[in-house]
């Protein structure tokens, strides 16, 4: 079976890209029917996806931009910041021991907290060796892109 044609408008997909600029979201979705655009900004605020997904039945490669999850931003003075907009989890489950605390000795690698992004489980590890000084988000708090969350001494 043969794929349809995706007759992609580039006002569109210009209107999108600007609603995403105006509002500050990162990513934003549009679905008709069994056709669907995403759009998602980098930091520095270019487009880098806006692909067609078609409908099932006619598979098509997927236009991607990382597999991995981006790595968190760490300042010179430690902090960690979100690297996507989403929910903050301090621990792997409700009422699990918390994955770090203010004074915990860490290490390059261990899973710091968890970010929730779009029903995805993103852990975020440390950068560095070092200590917790402070927490600076709560269990299940929204947070944005380039947010504070963890300060590693």
């Amino acid at each position: 079976m043969s794929a349809s044609k995706f007759d992609l408008d580039p006002d569109f997909v210009r209107k999108l890209a600007k609603l995403l600029e105006e509002t500050g979201l990162s990513e934003i979705e549009f679905a008709e029917g069994d056709r669907k655009i995403r759009c998602t900004m980098t930091p520095r605020g270019t487009v880098v996806h806006a692909a067609p997904v078609l409908p099932a039945l006619a598979p098509l490669p997927l236009q991607t931009t990382s597999t991995q999850t981006e790595v968190p931003k760490s300042t010179a003075t430690g902090t960690i910041t979100s690297p996507m907009v989403g929910t903050v989890y301090l621990s792997s489950s409700p009422g699990a021991t918390p994955f770090v605390k203010v004074g915990d000795t860490i290490k390059t690698g261990d899973t710091l907290l968890i970010i929730e992004a779009m029903k995805v489980m993103n852990p975020i590890k440390a950068l560095k060796s070092g200590t917790i000084t402070e927490i600076l988000v709560a269990d299940a708090q929204p947070v944005e892109f380039g947010e504070p969350l963890i300060v590693i001494s």
